[in-house]
């Protein structure tokens, strides 16, 4: 029995002592905020050159854990070691110089500045040398670990997983002791999953150690030595990965069974969301330029879209929202209805609901309640009255959307910020679907969510679905696209693939359309390979 033997394991990994030679030893960190304990006397020990996963829920407590490592949070008690020896690690720069990088969920890049510059700012002024010496050496490091980037790119024009690439280049080029990852392939291909394992067992091999969190119980399993497994703020267990299932793993985070995803037939209805040669040229020089776009969604239907980031997915998002104004008329129908001038607004009061792939800064605002960011999506009465907000309506949805979606939070008070990743995703996405969309438009809607909350998200899309929802899912995980679309499109150097429908889809087909591999697509048009593709796909 699997939990059996974690308990007993617990039981000797409680007895940390800081005798054993080790990288990093935490002993009893507590740290506690208002109403909430976020570290519970937690103690963790990594050995030079090991992989050690930190598994939870959303707000079980392995982000605050982390910026304690790393300096950007201090403990209310409880002690760190460092190479055996008592450290006090009092912020982000005494954690570089002990030797300690970090990647967090949550970006931490200036909008405004290239990659070359936000990069600069995280490394020792030694380490750096001219910019144009650090732009090759990014530009190098980052072919050389399958990351590609651009360095005299604007973080702004980038998309998640490239922004996502720019914080693990920037790690990596620190040479770190310890590199804490949270999060890291949360929206990467799966190629580029593959090559950043290989990348990390052979800094393993070489002595760094690695902290590594995801909700992906696969990838747990298949790169890391040992996990510390925590549920509300407390250690609840210690393994070895390899020797669990991805069952076993899921109820030591829970606590109990993970909601099961149920597939829901729905009677497809009319076009819901029609797309119709949609061309845009690039915004700046390193945007993808759209390319004669075509696309149905049908009312009670999941259409996904795959793809590697920095193919157009932003691009496209931006044009079906409305955030691009730039959409010609005709482009998009909204059950029948030309939309393609209107402003994000008028899209919404068309019936139109939008989840961004960024979460702070798009999806939610950082500093305001959940209260009044319900208000970004639900302007209309009783919310929204003769341009006087109802707080207590706003507080009452609030309050709705933490209870159905099963938010960690404090209340309708509670500031956006103060939320783990995935209880903002879940937060975000109960508002939209609590408009009652007739088109809800979701990028990456299960990024950084941990196994129970993934399945609670889909369920609540798939039974939008049921209502006649037509649903439009941009996301880089297969696995999601697989579990929930009806039809699948790919998007590759601003084309978009025919559709295929799902259970005729094979990950190897998708995998050679990513690469613009379909008959007619971007690739195949000039390598002739479209009639050995589409006989062997």
């Amino acid at each position: 029995m699997p939990d059996l033997n974690v308990a007993a394991t617990t039981i000797r990994a409680a007895s940390v002592t800081l005798q054993t030679p080790s990288r990093l030893a935490l002993a009893h960190i507590t740290k506690r905020y208002p109403g909430v304990t976020a570290n519970d006397d937690v103690s963790l020990s990594v050995a030079p050159g090991e992989i050690h996963a930190v598994l939870g829920e959303n707000g079980a407590g392995k982000s605050t854990l982390m910026k304690i490592i790393f300096g950007a949070v201090r403990p209310d008690a409880g002690e760190v070691h460092f190479n055996g020896a008592p450290v006090s690690i009092n912020s982000p720069h005494d954690a570089r110089n002990l030797g300690i990088a970090m990647v967090f969920q949550h970006f931490s890049l200036f909008d405004t500045l290239t990659v070359t510059e936000n990069i600069a700012l995280g490394l020792p002024p030694k380490d750096i040398g001219s910019m144009k010496q650090l732009a090759e050496r990014i530009r190098a490091t980052a072919e050389r670990y399958g990351l590609p980037l651009e360095p005299h790119r604007h973080v702004h024009t980038l998309s998640v997983g490239e922004r996502q690439r720019v914080e693990i280049v920037r790690a990596l080029l620190a040479n770190p002791q310890l590199l804490i990852l949270d999060e890291p392939t949360s929206v990467l291909t799966p190629q580029a999953v593959e090559t950043l394992f290989v990348t990390l067992r052979q800094l393993a091999a070489e002595g760094t150690s690695i902290l590594y969190i995801s909700h992906k119980l696969d990838e747990i399993r298949a790169l890391c030595h040992h996990a510390t497994v925590m549920r509300m703020g407390k250690v609840t267990g210690v393994c070895d990965p390899r020797e669990q299932s991805a069952a076993s793993l899921s109820r030591m985070m829970i606590g109990g069974e993970p909601p099961r995803e149920a597939r829901v037939t729905a009677e497809r209805g009319p076009v819901r969301l029609a797309v119709r040669d949609l061309s845009l040229p690039p915004t700046h020089q390193f945007a993808t330029e759209l390319q004669r776009i075509s696309l149905d969604v049908h009312a009670g239907e999941i259409v996904g879209i795959a793809g590697v980031s920095g193919n157009g997915q932003q691009e496209l998002l931006a044009a079906l929202s409305g955030e691009d104004a730039r959409t010609a008329g005709t482009a998009v129908h909204l059950d029948g209805k030309a939309v393609g001038k209107l402003d994000a607004r008028g899209r919404r009061r068309a019936g139109l609901a939008f989840v961004p792939e960024e979460r702070l800064g798009r999806g939610a605002v950082p500093g305001m309640s959940l209260s009044a960011n319900t208000l970004l999506s639900h302007q209309t009465p009783p919310f929204v009255r003769h341009g006087m907000v109802s707080p207590k309506a706003a507080d009452g949805l609030a309050a709705g959307i933490i209870n159905r979606f099963r938010v960690k939070a404090s209340g309708p008070a509670a500031l956006a910020r103060s939320l783990s990743g995935g209880n903002l995703q879940k937060f975000i996405v109960g508002r939209e679907i609590e408009t009652g969309p007739k088109v809800l438009i979701v990028a990456q809607p299960t990024w950084g969510v941990d196994v129970g909350a993934a399945a609670q998200i889909h369920n609540e899309i798939l039974a939008l679905k049921a209502t006649g929802c037509a649903i439009l899912v941009v996301s880089e995980e297969l696995d999601e696209l697989f579990a929930i679309c009806d039809r699948l499109h790919v998007v590759a150097k601003g084309h978009l693939s025919p559709s295929i429908p799902v259970e005729s889809a094979t990950r190897e087909q998708v995998g050679l359309w990513m690469s613009g591999l379909w008959e007619g697509g971007p690739a195949s048009e000039h390598d002739g390979v479209a009639a050995e593709v589409t006989a062997h796909g």
